[in-house]
C-alpha cells in the first residue's frame, strides 16, 4: 500500500495536483514523468519529492481528490430522493455527469486502473470500494426479488456507467441524465417484486 505523507503547507501544492491529474489523464499514468510534472509547476523534481514521495503517491493523492468530488455529487444527489430507484438513478446521474463532464481528476479515477500501477494497486482498491459501498448500499435499499445478485447487479450497473466514457459524446443523442434512466429503466424490467 502507498503512503502519503502529509504534504507540507505550500502554496503550489493545489497547482501540483491539478497538474499531475492534468498530465495523467492527457499522457495515462506511464506516459508522465515526475520532472514534467514538476516543470509544469516550476519546481525542481526534487522539491516535489519532499511532498510525495514516488510519483505512485501522487496518483493516489490524485485519486483521493477525484474520488472525492465524485462522491461529494453523489451524495448530495441521493440526499434530495428518498425512494430507492429515485436514489439509484439520482447517484447514477451525479456519477455520469462527474465521469463524462472533462474533469482531468474524474477521468484519473476512471481511467487509471489499479492494476496498472502495481505499486498503488491496494490504496486504489480501497479508494474504489469505498466509493462503490454507496451503490451497494442503494442497490440494498432496492425491492428486488431474493434470487437477485445484489452484487452482480452493481458490478454491472458500475461497468456500464464507467464504460460510457469510450463512447459518450457531448451534444450527442444522449446526455448523463438520460442515459442514467435508460440503465435503470432497463435494471427495473424484471427485477422489481411483484405487487
Amino acid at each position: 500500500m502507498v503512503t502519503v505523507r502529509s504534504p507540507h503547507a505550500d502554496s503550489r501544492l493545489p497547482k501540483v495536483l491539478d497538474e499531475a491529474a492534468r498530465l495523467f489523464h492527457s499522457r495515462g499514468f506511464e506516459g508522465t514523468s515526475v520532472r514534467e510534472i514538476a516543470r509544469a509547476v516550476g519546481m525542481l523534481p526534487g522539491s516535489l519529492y519532499c511532498h510525495f514521495e514516488t510519483k505512485e503517491a501522487l496518483l493516489v493523492a490524485v485519486y483521493v481528490k477525484g474520488v472525492r468530488q465524485i462522491t461529494d455529487a453523489v451524495r448530495a444527489a441521493v440526499d434530495r430522493e428518498s425512494e430507492p430507484w429515485d436514489r439509484l438513478e439520482a447517484a447514477c446521474v451525479a456519477h455520469l455527469e462527474a465521469i463524462l463532464h472533462d474533469d482531468d481528476y474524474a477521468q484519473v479515477v476512471v481511467r487509471v486502473r489499479p492494476a496498472d500501477v502495481p505499486a498503488a494497486n491496494e490504496s486504489l482498491i480501497e479508494l474504489r470500494n469505498h466509493y462503490e459501498a454507496l451503490f451497494t448500499g442503494l442497490i440494498k435499499d432496492l425491492p428486488l426479488s431474493r434470487s437477485t445478485d445484489r452484487r452482480a447487479l452493481r458490478l454491472m450497473l458500475m461497468g456500464a456507467m464507467n464504460w460510457a466514457q469510450t463512447w459518450y459524446r457531448p451534444g450527442g443523442r444522449f446526455n448523463p441524465r438520460s442515459i442514467a434512466r435508460k440503465f435503470i429503466a432497463l435494471l427495473r424490467l424484471g427485477q422489481e417484486v411483484p405487487a
